[in-house]
């Protein structure tokens, strides 16, 4: 039978309920989403507006630290010794380099890397942070300008920036003293305070520009650009100038600097004059030198190679780092430490017979004199450099009173100079050698002869020496040696920078300053033919009196291999270090020199001379008449004098009784002086 089919009919009215139901659920989601927006839309333009707008803004606008100019140097009377020239250099921003080792591969066909150029680089991109920007190539050519401003396109976060790099005019005169700045290296940026160093890329190495970095650097500033999407800078929008550094004047004159080393000759050695009255450094060389000028921007291995393998040694500042036995230039203040502590007067005399001998033993000290010197106060012990007068004294101060005496005049420690790296030198004592000879602490009378002429366990600057003989000139009033005179800030007259007395005069009697004095003068002007000084006649034409010693200290023991009866002139320069002290007006002293020779014959005729020509010079700056020249003698060296012949080094006899000990190395020599 036929099935039968249900129709069923639309629910038209249930079909409308779902419907609203739906659009009421959809206009809620709607209008919920709708809140959500304008929530949101709250959140982020009113309630953090600022912290977005400032989020904008800094994709379009970019901070750049801006440097300090770094303050200048001049000398005394304004000559510029460390100034700033313009220059350009190549920077990496490395948050805009995708590859850097592709980058720098590329950029090295279009602009010379060098490999230290390089190497820098690398190491300060360790340390920097992305978004600093990296000096990779510094002092461009215009030709390097020229070819990268070609394919810039190609290279974004490289670009040429302008700054001011250091420069050295006078060179190698003031490399020791000035010093030199170098790049920030990893090394550097570990301790430097990167607020204020932020831009810089250059730091004070050695020297003044060491010292007086703080001075130097100034406060960085920075400006606000506007940079397109390529980070190049549209416009400069903001600007916070940098503060400069200070410039510094020195108390050096560039014209006795330069006579100072001219006077050398290329001969190894150093000078120091510092004017008693206040302690103001006139004149500081150390010869050779070297061109600071290389350091600046990276030196290269060559030339440092070259440097460091001199056997000159151009890096060492001889003047404050180089130790050297004094020889009879202590004998002056062992004179004054004689009559301080009461042990002798100035008419005292003791008889000099051409060897010394230690009370109870047979080991003999020779004198400068083969045969002696006779009768010998104060006086003459000083101008002829007597040695038995100050073996004698020596023992009956004792070592302990010496050490004293000396410290006191600054022998044995840094002089307190406003430079860095002065070594300390040594003065003999129980408690240095206790200290540095820890098998052997007993100190022997034989070692106390010898220290008072110098030799022995000594060891002085010339700065030390310089500053000893500054202090007894200035009659006993010690001062701190200085550099720098005063500081500036830019624009403004420079003011001093204070340098008080450092205690009260060490003399307890000017008496006894006046019979030290007066021997010195003797080594000058005496006509006695023992005089140090007789046959060179350092003070003709001079129109100030001069009280000076020399000092010719042995560099040898006498069982050295480097000793041998040769003894020619040439034998003896390379064998002695040549000293020469002085100081002028002998009445009232306003400069004090001290001078050095690494290998010189003798004192008084190798760097008496040049002691000479550094005073020419200072009294010409004093507005003085320069006297005749005065030649220093060819090659360094002339014919030894005919009562110098035999050294002092010719101790007798060979034997060392019980109780004293064997002298160090050079201790046995004597000193000699001509």
């Amino acid at each position: 039978m036929p099935r039968l089919i249900r129709r069923q009919f639309k629910d038209t009215r249930g079909e409308g309920e779902l419907f609203r139901r739906r659009a009421l659920a959809g206009f809620a989601l709607i209008l919920l989403g709708l809140c959500a927006l304008v929530g949101r839309y709250v959140f982020l333009q009113v309630l953090h507006h600022d912290e977005f707008a400032l989020r904008s803004v800094n994709n379009s606008v970019k901070p750049r630290a801006i440097p300090p100019a770094r303050g200048l140097i001049y000398d005394r009377n304004g000559v510029l010794l460390a100034d700033n020239v313009p220059a350009f250099r190549l920077e990496v921003r490395p948050d805009q380099v995708q590859n850097m080792n592709q980058m720098l591969a590329q950029l090295g066909k279009v602009v010379p890397l060098d490999p230290d150029d390089l190497d820098a680089f690398r190491k300060q991109l360790k340390q920097s942070r992305r978004f600093d920007s990296v000096p990779l190539k510094m002092r461009l050519t215009e030709d390097d300008i020229a070819r990268f401003a070609v394919s810039r396109w190609r290279f974004p976060g490289v670009d040429v920036v302008p700054y001011l790099i250091r420069y050295y005019p006078l060179g190698s005169l003031f490399a020791h003293v000035v010093g030199y700045v170098s790049r920030i290296d990893a090394d550097d940026l570990d301790s430097l305070d990167p607020e204020r160093y932020k831009g810089t890329t250059h730091i004070g190495r050695i020297g003044l520009e060491r010292s007086y970095e703080d001075m130097l650097h100034g406060s960085p500033g920075y400006e606000l650009d506007e940079v397109n999407a390529d980070g190049r800078i549209q416009q400069v929008l903001e600007t916070h100038p940098p503060i400069p550094g200070k410039n510094l004047y020195l108390s050096i004159d560039a014209r006795v600097q330069k006579a100072a080393q001219d006077a050398f000759e290329g001969r190894a050695g150093a000078a120091v004059a510092i004017d008693p009255r206040n302690g103001q450094v006139l004149a500081m060389v150390s010869v050779p030198s070297f061109d600071p000028n290389l350091f600046v921007n990276g030196i290269s291995t060559a030339d440092y190679k070259s440097l460091i393998t001199s056997p000159d040694k151009p890096l060492i500042n001889r003047a404050m780092k180089a130790g050297y036995p004094p020889g009879s230039t202590v004998k002056p203040f062992m004179g004054l430490a004689g009559l301080e502590y009461g042990v002798r007067r100035p008419e005292d005399s003791v008889l000099s017979t051409g060897v010394f001998y230690i009370p109870g033993q047979s080991r003999g000290y020779r004198d400068d004199q083969r045969y002696g010197a006779g009768t010998v106060n104060l006086y003459k012990a000083i101008y002829a450099s007597v040695n038995t007068y100050f073996y004698k004294l020596a023992l009956d101060l004792g070592i302990d009173r010496v050490s004293e005496f000396m410290s006191g005049y600054g022998f044995g420690r840094p002089s307190g100079i406003d430079l860095p790296g002065e070594v300390s030198g040594i003065l003999p004592s129980r408690a240095w050698k206790a200290k540095h000879s820890p098998k052997e602490r007993t100190w022997y009378p034989g070692e106390t002869v010898i220290a008072g002429i110098g030799q022995g366990y000594w060891s002085v600057t010339a700065l030390q020496l310089a500053h000893a003989l500054a202090t007894f000139a200035g009659r006993g009033v010690p001062y701190a040696p200085r550099v720098v005179m005063s500081t500036a800030d830019v624009g403004h007259t420079p003011s001093p920078l204070p340098n008080p007395p450092a205690g009260p005069s060490l003399i307890k009697n000017m008496k006894d300053w006046d019979a030290v004095n007066e021997g010195m003068q003797l080594v000058i002007y005496s006509n006695d033919p023992l005089s140090t000084g007789f046959k060179f006649r350092l003070g003709d034409g001079f129109p100030y009196r001069l009280a000076g010693k020399s000092g010719t200290a042995e560099r040898f023991s006498r069982t050295s291999d480097a000793y041998n009866e040769n003894r020619n002139t040439a034998y003896l320069a390379a064998r002695h270090r040549a000293w020469f002290e002085v100081f002028t007006p002998a009445e009232n002293p306003r400069i004090a020199v001290a001078v050095v020779l690494e290998a010189g014959a003798w004192g008084a005729e190798d760097a008496g001379p040049i002691a000479r020509k550094i005073l020419d010079a200072w009294l010409a700056t004093q507005g003085g008449a320069v006297p005749p020249d005065t030649p220093l003698p060819e090659n360094g060296v002339t014919a030894a004098p005919a009562a110098a012949s035999t050294t002092a080094s010719e101790v007798m006899p060979e034997d060392t009784p019980q109780g004293d000990a064997p002298a160090p190395d050079s201790s046995s020599a004597g000193d000699n002086d001509q």
